[in-house]
């Protein structure tokens, strides 16, 4: 059982996100086990990864596609990790975007891929290939919530929230959604985080709050002392609504960085109450550390 896991609220929608969960029966049977999540047109993306030098092929992929691309689409697979699988693995991961790609009619490196399961099996593709028409006509406002269910995998139970917060005049909506339980420690963990806003964030200003939260949150719990493959956390800004771009250095932007850093606080503070095996919660504070 979760230790003291609070009463979670209902997911707030947010504009300009689009969520599909469907079961491709990757590992898991009667349940969804694949999330497709479609940003819009508008969107800007930010994104951190494991720092471990040994990573999972959907990192390496994903990697490699932001770079070239603002996003269109995320890809998260439950229940085979696709790693330790060499080559191969990178070219099933890169086959998913393809496959994904041709049917929503875009590049495919304007798809990333995130997996999350067990290491050293190949990622069947033919699976996923075979319900992404399911997932692309199932595309809704208020996927959050059996997305977050879909990207379990030792969890035991989903974990979702969702803030507003105000600049100007203009009230935004930020919604966020992670997994994880075990092999958790800094330099990310064995996890998943998508946050998604309906904000409109300058590129650099978006990577800029997502790296302060991210290390203020993420970087900063332990359960077991093992980083993982797969780590990533996402940050999405969809600008679905026109109030002027948040930019870098302005009041506007600490209050948007201020609402990132604490849905990603609470969301990993969730991850470590539901960790495998535990039965307490514990907070160290330093003061005056180096």
């Amino acid at each position: 059982m979760p230790v003291v896991f609070p009463q979670l609220p209902e997911a707030l929608p947010v504009a300009g996100i689009r969520l599909a969960s469907v079961a491709a029966g990757i590992r898991y049977e009667g349940r969804d086990d694949l999330v497709l999540m479609e940003l819009a047109e508008s969107s800007q993306c930010a994104a951190v990864f494991t720092r471990n030098a040994f990573c999972a092929a959907p990192v390496i992929v994903a990697r490699q596609h932001l770079v070239t691309q603002q996003p269109r689409y995320l890809l998260i697979n439950s229940g085979n990790a696709n790693a330790g699988t060499g080559d191969p693995g990178i070219q099933d991961a890169q086959q998913t975007c393809t496959l994904l790609a041709e049917k929503a009619g875009c590049s495919a490196d304007r798809v990333l891929p995130f997996s999350t399961g067990v290491i050293g099996e190949r990622l069947p593709a033919g699976r996923i290939e075979a319900v992404l028409d399911q997932a692309l006509a199932g595309l809704a406002t208020d996927g959050w919530k059996a997305a977050a269910h879909a990207i379990m995998t030792t969890d035991t139970v989903a974990k979702i929230l969702s803030r507003s917060f105000t600049t100007g005049s203009q009230r935004f909506t930020l919604t966020g959604m992670v997994k994880g339980a075990g092999m958790i420690r800094p330099d990310m963990a064995t996890m998943l985080a998508f946050v998604a806003c309906d904000a409109d964030v300058e590129s650099g200003a978006l990577q800029q709050c997502l790296n302060r939260a991210v290390e203020r949150s993420f970087n900063r719990i332990t359960v077991d002392g093992d980083t993982s493959t797969n780590d990533a956390c996402v940050l999405v800004a969809t600008g679905a609504k026109d109030s002027g771009k948040i930019q870098s250095g302005t009041a506007d932007f600490e209050t948007f960085c201020k609402a990132v850093s604490e849905i990603c606080e609470d969301l990993a503070q969730l991850i470590v109450r539901d960790a495998e095996g535990a039965t307490k919660f514990v907070t160290v504070r330093i003061e005056n550390g180096r």
